[in-house]
């Protein structure tokens, strides 16, 4: 019987031993590969959905905020903005493009944005059926949206009030669907894109506008606002003076989403290390147990060794035994440690889609998982070579004298 096969029996032999050692392998593996696969993932989905986008003017208050809202749409805007001021900024000599995003409503927990082409043309998006809108309460649903809900184009629906499900149903205001996006993986995905003037004219009828005189309309239009708006700069020195032009010198605010995200992912950081730790633990822990099955395994198989060897067998094959008991497990256990990685990554990702929010794939390699295998690998010859060396050095005369 070859090494392998062989090596393959005495490991089975001590089935709960061989299945304690395979779990926390797994285990330890496992941590390790999920921290890789989420931290790949999500900083992919960040660069997706950042691209291009140099800056967020937006209401006072945490650039975070204003990043996790206006660019990810994950949070809450901080306020509005007055339109006036944001046609102002359109003429600043560093700025080639603004992009105006009104948020307030939702399509059963998919937000409702308020906006222009560009920001479709922005992530390269295209249709899969229909076209943009060419007037107000027309919609363009994301391929999320338009899957979840299964509205095509040519159907009627009903924002509600909020960002979230529960607001108060703008049963008044009808949207007639006009297009559906092709999937992007990027934040399209999960919205409903509108007309800026669509979010305006349901929030007028919401208030009352019928009854409003000429005056009153009047200077409701001088008054219109919108959330955010999205900054693309034409010079690489913007970055530098443009936030601080806003910031000192209007009412609004300027946030970098590099700068607020690489400061959110340090703070997430914390988290990961803490994942990697307790990984390292489980690992070391592994090891150990390896170490003294196996080193258990060539007290009791002295007598096996012993007639090995005056069968023939070389010493370096004994002792190659041993470890490749060690190295079957590491093999196990590293496909099992990638597997559970990567299905609790995909769970993680079901779990974001269903609350509408970042877009990770569980079942996508990432290359740093190659250290994983490296990783088992060690930790199986690290166990294994004090108990490989112990049986390679199985004395048979002295074993058979001492019989």
């Amino acid at each position: 019987m070859s090494v392998l096969g062989l090596s393959w029996r005495y490991l089975w032999s001590r089935p709960l031993t061989t299945l304690l050692n395979l779990l926390l392998l797994s285990l330890g593996l496992a941590s390790m590969a999920f921290v890789l696969i989420a931290k790949d993932q999500i900083d992919r989905a960040f660069e997706r959905d950042l691209q291009g986008i140099d800056a967020v003017v937006g209401a006072k208050g945490s650039p975070l905020q204003l990043i996790l809202a206006g660019v990810l749409h994950i949070d809450v805007p901080p306020g509005n903005i007055p339109l006036v001021e944001v046609d102002r900024l359109r003429n600043h000599p560093q700025l080639a493009q603004v992009i105006p995003l009104s948020l307030g409503d939702n399509l059963q927990g998919f937000r409702i944005v308020g906006t222009t082409p560009d920001y479709i043309a922005h992530y390269g998006a295209g249709l899969a059926q229909g076209a943009l809108w060419s007037a107000p309460m027309q919609a363009v649903l994301g391929a999320q949206v338009a899957r979840s809900l299964s509205l095509a184009t040519g159907q009627s629906f009903e924002g509600a009030h909020g960002l979230g499900m529960g607001g108060t149903v703008h049963d008044e205001a009808l949207y007639t669907v006009s297009g559906v996006l092709a999937p992007c993986g990027c934040v399209l995905d999960r919205l409903v894109l509108t007309a800026t003037e669509s979010v305006w004219q349901v929030h007028d009828e919401m208030h009352g506008s019928a009854d409003m005189d000429d005056a009153d309309r009047a200077a409701l239009t001088a008054e219109r606002e919108i959330t955010m708006a999205l900054v693309r700069y034409n010079t690489p020195m913007a970055a530098l003076s443009f936030p601080r032009f806003v910031n000192d010198g209007t009412a609004l605010q300027a946030a970098a989403p590099a700068l607020e995200i690489t400061r959110l992912l340090s703070m997430v950081g914390v988290g990961t290390r803490v994942l990697n730790g307790l990984g390292a633990v489980l690992l070391g822990v592994a090891a150990l147990s390896v170490f003294i099955a196996l080193w258990s395994a060539v007290r009791e198989r002295r007598t096996d060794l012993a007639m090995l060897r005056m069968l023939g067998t070389p010493p370096l094959k004994v002792g190659a035994l041993l470890m490749a008991e060690s190295l079957w497990l590491a093999a196990m256990g590293c496909v099992l440690g990638l597997l559970a990685a990567h299905g609790l990554a995909a769970a993680m990702g079901a779990m974001l889609m269903a609350e509408q929010s970042l877009a990770i794939s569980g079942w996508q390699w990432v290359p740093a998982e190659a250290w994983v295998p490296l990783l088992a690998l060690g930790v199986a010859v690290v166990a294994a070579l004090v108990p490989a060396i112990s049986a390679y050095r199985v004395d048979v005369t002295q074993l058979l004298n001492s019989r």
